[in-house]
């Protein structure tokens, strides 16, 4: 399969809805990551999508509306608090499972009862949407279990000539998957965070309960009640260890080791004797999240045997990029 490169205008928004409208799959810009996009109606596109990415069976998908009007053909209720969310959030990075509709497959929801749905703020996304009239499940345009793609040659080099199309566009902007929160449970529960913080969803959730998962791995025979749960998720080729430690300790701990890279804050780099790249400054969840995917890639290129990574803080935005930091470390965590 030839992958096609479509531009981020009208013309090829059109020529990305035509394919997706015949069960194609296309990767598309979002403001998260790029995702693969399909028809959440259609059983045999979505399983295009993890055929291309190799992604596990029983792992649900996201769906992506362009507009209100479409929520109904995807949920079957939508609640005074997830009104709250989506008044506050969308268009924007925030994810909410609620009770799925009869229309929604069956490939998407993997056997759940519910479904999970946003708004991107990406224009061209919302764009491409609209233009198919299709609501569109799509996960991250990645090889499932690597770095997620925040560029159009992320997804290239990942996914060429598995997909039918993609649309080259603007970098993404947040650098991390959309925020997942589950109104289908009481209390509300943090399923995966992200960009949209526990604190911003506490002022319309008073109660929402963090889930365990997102800071440890799902136990034996428990099923993912969203993506981004699974065991080991976002992991270069390059073995990757967090590492919780004050500066000096850090910098101490990866100078003494050998053959290994350091992904460290800014503030540290310049007392780091191995090869090293920088996340952005240690109060700078938002500029970590954006640069993290891409540096994991880059890793690869170091021709190293381990990456050390210095653990971020675990709140606000913070938490996110923990969370995806310790999946990429397969929950390998040295504590100094």
């Amino acid at each position: 399969m030839d992958t096609l490169r479509l531009k981020d205008n009208k013309e090829g928004i059109i020529a990305a809805a035509e394919i997706l409208k015949a069960d194609g799959i296309v990767g598309i810009p979002t403001e998260t990551v790029y995702g693969l996009a399909a028809s959440a109606y259609s059983s045999q596109a979505i399983s295009k999508v993890f055929t291309a990415k190799g992604r596990p069976q029983d792992n649900p998908l996201i769906v992506h509306i362009s507009d209100m009007d479409m929520l109904s053909d995807v949920v079957s209720e939508f609640s005074p608090t997830a009104k709250e969310l989506a008044k506050r959030f969308w268009p924007g990075p925030l994810t909410m499972v609620l009770p799925k509709s009869e229309k929604i497959t069956e490939s998407v929801s993997k056997g759940l009862s519910t479904v999970a749905v946003r708004m991107p703020s990406n224009i061209v996304a919302r764009e491409v949407i609209k233009a198919s009239g299709l609501p569109l499940a799509a996960p991250s345009a990645n090889l499932s279990g690597s770095p997620s793609p925040t560029t159009a040659n992320h997804v290239i080099t990942d996914l060429d000539g598995k997909i039918d199309a993609l649309i080259f566009s603007s970098d993404c902007e947040v650098g991390l998957e959309s925020t997942v929160v589950s109104l289908a449970v009481d209390p509300p529960r943090l399923l995966r965070p992200g960009f949209i913080t526990a604190e911003q969803l506490k002022e319309v959730i008073p109660n929402l309960v963090i889930d365990k998962a997102v800071l440890q791995e799902l136990g034996k025979g428990e099923k993912a009640a969203s993506p981004g749960m699974m065991y080991k998720h976002y992991s270069p080729k390059t073995e990757v260890f967090l590492v919780e430690a004050e500066n000096d300790v850090f910098v101490s701990f990866v100078n003494s080791n050998n053959n290994c890279a350091a992904i460290c804050f800014s503030e540290e780099q310049e007392k780091i004797t191995v090869p090293v790249l920088s996340l952005g400054q240690k109060e700078s969840a938002e500029n970590q999240a954006k640069n993290l995917f891409a540096l994991l890639r880059q890793s690869d290129t170091l021709n190293v045997k381990t990456v050390y990574v210095h653990a971020p803080k675990k709140d606000g935005v913070g938490l996110a990029v923990y969370n995806r930091l310790i999946r990429a470390a397969g929950f390998k965590v040295i504590k100094l």
